[in-house]
């Protein structure tokens, strides 16, 4: 068949498929992959499955990861809470496991702070709990500092919380891990925040005077 007949060439040099696409493609080095998805997200959350979903669907699979890492496993939830929420004064049960389930109530949500969060009060099997969040929606929210992700080996985030004396890298700049980028001070000592990996620093998010906190992103690199 004349699969993607009047698209750009493919990579071997044919304008179509012929016959079964998958022919056409080069092969994959399928435990290269997975020890690379080892090596970014770590061996418990990678297996056949995983690996197979990045092979097909590359970029779906990464956000997947990215929301993972920031939610966490959020398949417990039913599909309205996920979708919508929940309003002041609605409880939902949350089965984790057989005989382990959660009732969450949520109680109030607090007004919008200067730095674009909110508080949001919660009661989780009858214990009063809060939890800081951010305010998308606002202003101040959404411009609030971008978070590293630990999922991904060439985002790198800030260690703890300091202003940034010192810029030792621009974007472009090839990097091998453990080159300096950037210095943190904090309490009256310097710390280094070093490349995480080999490859192109494809941007950097700060600037000497910059206050950061911890996990905040500082550097992004494409890996070799």
């Amino acid at each position: 068949s004349a699969v993607l007949a009047k698209q750009p060439p493919l990579e071997n040099g044919k304008a179509c498929f012929e016959g079964r696409p998958g022919a056409e493609m080069a092969p994959m080095d399928f435990d290269k992959v997975k020890a690379d998805l080892v090596e970014r997200y770590g061996e418990k959350n990678i297996g056949e499955c995983e690996v197979m979903s990045y092979a097909q669907y590359p970029k779906v699979f990464e956000d997947f990861m990215a929301f993972k890492n920031e939610f966490d496993d959020v398949s417990a939830l039913d599909t309205r809470t996920f979708l919508r929420g929940l309003l002041p004064g609605e409880t939902i049960e949350v089965k984790l496991a057989k005989g382990k389930t959660l009732y969450i109530q949520l109680e109030s949500v607090g007004e919008l702070d200067e730095d674009g969060y909110r508080t949001v009060n919660f009661e989780m099997n009858g214990q009063k709990r809060s939890v800081r969040v951010a305010d998308k929606n606002s202003e101040a929210g959404a411009t609030a500092k971008q978070k590293a992700n630990p999922s991904v080996l060439g985002s790198v985030g800030a260690p703890m919380p300091g202003v940034v004396v010192e810029v030792r890298a621009a974007p472009g700049d090839e990097v091998a891990k453990g080159d300096p980028l950037v210095v943190l001070s904090a309490m009256k000592m310097e710390t280094v925040v070093s490349a995480t990996c080999d490859g192109v620093l494809r941007s950097l998010i700060v600037a000497e005077g910059d206050n950061l906190k911890a996990g905040d992103l500082i550097a992004e690199i494409d890996e070799k």
